[in-house]
């Protein structure tokens, strides 16, 4: 047995065979896979290999070195298996129900066929190095799963359902619940959905954002591309990043992070070109209002006549009951859905078209785009539409900046919107109800695009300049401002409207640094991130704090904020006290004293309307709300940052920098207060940052961070090594070039045949 978990200080060899098959859809002979796997300082891997099978297993054998426990969970997820070992409740039940009424074997069967032979290698060298990973570790697996009966071997439509259920998490995956327990009107045996379902997030989801900015060669110092890469994902689940390096020599050689549970470089570089992605506004699926038939509420109309909504069985083995056995209803459409806003009545039903369920291209997608050389290669590899749900931003060597929405989105223009939009009440403008009565009404096809019923590329955002582009999850409009990117879709996102303060932060800092610096370097864009400055207070505090002077019961609020040096660094005392005080003051109406102008978008809306009597009282209202919240958890109103905002790591507390994009931070990390204790856990944002550039004679500089590190495991050395350094303010330089590689300090290799 081979016991890799150790940090050892100087290269070991171990070159292991195989002594039986591994587990899978397919079985392999011997000797199809080998693949070397070297990792240096803070238990980053470097995969090479020959061929895209042996890639794939050294790949997932590698992954599996950090996050065994992890994606064993998430193979229960998707297969419907999590009430069978952990119970009913928690909603694994709905998770169990959705995910084996959507992620169907038709479905797996559909996706397995459309994969590319490369794909194809790809996973079933896959599933194989997850499968020896188990084996090689049986006796000696992370604590947190340690002779856990869940663990084990997995095949090919195990993967399969990971990737789909990645896919379709932020469009289907946002109603497991109301997909579970809809049901017909005056159902026996249906649940009240209104008290059932009253929590429905119909904003994004918790845990979702980020920022990026790409440098061209007018602005930048050397002449070529700069990339800030800074998305806002979970400290927690498996959609964490983890770092890793691939190469088969000769066409591939690729280096950035994937989440724990996908299997291909997601954000990264190659020695020519660099990209991020950061969540997009435009919209994953619709739905549709179903007009039912007064004499049989399980039939809707549709083009005149009525269609039969199909109930399907779906069984879930619960632990310590036995199976049980829930009815989903299916239309064309999609899934029905029911919950407070949107009852299942005897005249109305509501079903839900997703944009990414039946997209196949991620894996094609994403391996065209570890091969780019530009960022015109980039743009043609997101063309092939595999991108699910987010812009694309991107530099390279040659002096290119590089922005698209080209993202899985309902093909659906302003006239289709304003002839079949339905309002009802309850509904945020976000969430889109189309009238399920008339095919006009469907999404539009176009032979451009490979994805039925989707957007074609060419209908898409996208912009390619030598100046600079940035995106912090507002739409398209402003990837620069000096270029406004208009005339598109609305179901893409909004243009000519406010932008969040986090967008604003971004922007203005951009402006500031071009106006001081002739020519930007790396170092100036690292700035933007570490200087952890809170443009919401640069722009509103000192009109809070000239209206709480005098105030005798928000004093110690106002001393407090008048000290604050208006940063969320660990040192920083008063930016929590901000936070308190910006999350209820936000929602005062008539807050902007000079509001959003177009012509001036970043800029505006600005400054706090002290001259109405209404909003005054409500900023002092507001200081005491938050005087008070701080008050009853312990915490003091001038607690250094550090002391209160940590992440705890085997008993030690580790402060960690940063704070909420909506109370103005460009530098973000969310957490929640609690009594006693202060901010913490970290809930998400700064997750993987990359800065990627190269010099005047195109040599790769490539400095990153993993906050939370590597391992999400306790017991693992890299547990909390990269969380210390990003604690102090620093940066790492990933080793990218084999002479980076062998030089590395703490190097260890691995040899894998099979």
């Amino acid at each position: 047995m081979i016991h890799l978990r150790p940090l050892v200080l100087t290269a070991l060899l171990f070159s292991l065979t195989a002594c039986q098959e591994p587990g899978g859809s397919e079985p392999q002979s011997r000797n199809n896979f080998k693949t070397d796997i070297r990792w240096t300082s803070h238990g980053i891997p470097h995969v090479k290999a020959d061929n895209w099978g042996s890639l794939g297993y050294g790949f997932a054998y590698a992954t599996a070195t950090d996050a065994v426990c992890v994606i064993a969970r998430d193979v229960l997820m998707v297969n419907g298996e999590l009430s069978s070992h952990f119970g009913s409740e928690e909603e694994n039940f709905e998770s169990d129900v959705f995910h084996r009424s959507v992620l169907t074997n038709d479905k797996v069967a559909a996706f397995n066929a459309a994969q590319s032979a490369r794909a194809s290698d790809f996973s079933k060298g896959y599933v194989a190095g997850y499968n020896r990973y188990i084996r090689d570790h049986a006796d000696s697996l992370p604590s947190s799963c340690a002779g856990a009966a869940w663990v084990g071997e997995i095949d090919g439509d195990d993967l399969t359902r990971l990737a789909m259920g990645v896919g379709i998490r932020y469009g289907l995956g946002r109603f497991r619940k109301e997909i579970t327990h809809a049901a017909p009107d005056g159902a026996a045996d249906a649940p009240d959905v209104a008290q059932m379902i009253t929590d429905t997030e119909w904003d994004l989801p918790e845990g979702i954002g980020s920022n990026a900015v790409a440098v061209g060669s007018d602005l930048s110092a050397s002449g070529r591309g700069i990339l800030l890469g800074n998305p806002h994902y979970p400290w927690h689940g498996s959609s964490r990043f983890h770092l890793i390096h691939t190469t088969i020599p000769g066409e591939l050689d690729v280096m950035g992070t994937s989440l724990l549970n996908t299997s291909r470089v997601s954000i990264g570089f190659n020695n020519d070109v660099a990209w991020t992605h950061t969540v997009s506004t435009a919209v994953r699926f619709t739905l549709y209002e179903l007009t039912l038939n007064p004499d049989n509420p399980m039939q809707y109309l549709y083009e005149g006549s009525y269609r039969d909504i199909e109930p399907r069985s779906v069984n879930v083995a619960i632990q310590g009951e036995g199976e049980v056995e829930q009815t989903v209803y299916d239309t064309h459409f999609g899934p029905i859905i029911e919950n407070e806003q949107l009852p299942w009545t005897a005249t109305k039903a509501y079903a839900l078209r997703d944009a990414v369920l039946d997209n196949y291209l991620t894996a094609d997608t994403y391996d065209a785009m570890n091969r780019a050389t530009s960022t015109t290669d980039l743009e043609s590899a997101i063309s092939q539409q595999g991108v699910y749900w987010v812009n694309t931003i991107a530099a390279d060597r040659h002096g290119n900046a590089f922005y698209a929405d080209i993202s899985g989105t309902p093909n659906i223009d302003a006239d289709l919107l304003n002839d079949c939009r339905v309002d009802v009440d309850g509904a945020p403008d976000r969430v889109i109800i189309l009238d399920g009565s008339r095919a006009t009404c469907e999404w539009q096809e176009d032979q451009r695009s490979r994805v039925k019923g989707a957007l074609p590329p060419d209908s898409m955002p996208r912009m390619t300049t030598a100046q600079y582009v940035t995106n912090s999850n507002d739409s398209y409009w402003l990837s620069n401002p000096d270029n406004p990117l208009e005339g598109y879709s609305p179901i893409i996102g909004a243009e000519r409207t406010a932008r969040s303060l986090r967008t604003r932060a971004g922007l203005t800092m951009m402006r500031e640094l071009l106006a001081q610096n002739e020519r930007l370097t790396p170092d100036d864009i690292q700035a933007m991130l570490y200087n952890h400055r809170n443009y919401g207070a640069e722009l509103l505090l000192d009109d809070v704090l000239s209206a709480c002077q005098d105030v005798e019961d928000v004093a110690a609020a106002c001393d407090a904020l008048s000290n604050w040096d208006r940063t969320m660094t660990n040192d920083s005392r008063g930016g929590h006290l901000w936070r308190e005080f910006w999350d209820t003051a936000r929602e005062i109406e008539n807050l902007w004293a000079v509001p959003f102008d177009v012509d001036d978008p970043v800029n505006t809306p600005h400054g706090i309307n002290l001259a109405d009597t209404k909003v005054k009282d409500g900023v002092i209202a507001s200081l005491r709300t938050a005087t008070e919240r701080l008050n009853t958890a312990n915490i003091a109103l001038d607690a250094r940052l550090g002391d209160i905002q940590y992440a705890p790591r085997n008993g030690q507390n580790i402060p960690i920098p940063g704070g909420e994009g909506w109370a103005g931070m460009f530098s973000m990390i969310v957490t929640r207060l609690q009594a006693d204790k202060g901010y913490t856990p970290i809930i998400h944002g700064n997750s993987y940052m990359q800065v990627i550039s190269w010099d005047k004679d195109g040599n790769l500089d490539p400095r990153a961070m993993l906050a939370y590190s590597q391992s999400p495991e306790p017991d693992s050395p890299y547990y909390k090594d990269l969380t210390e350094i990003y604690s102090d303010g620093g940066w790492i330089s990933l080793p990218f070039t084999e002479e980076e590689i062998a030089a590395d300090p703490n190097l260890r290799s691995l040899s894998l045949t099979e």
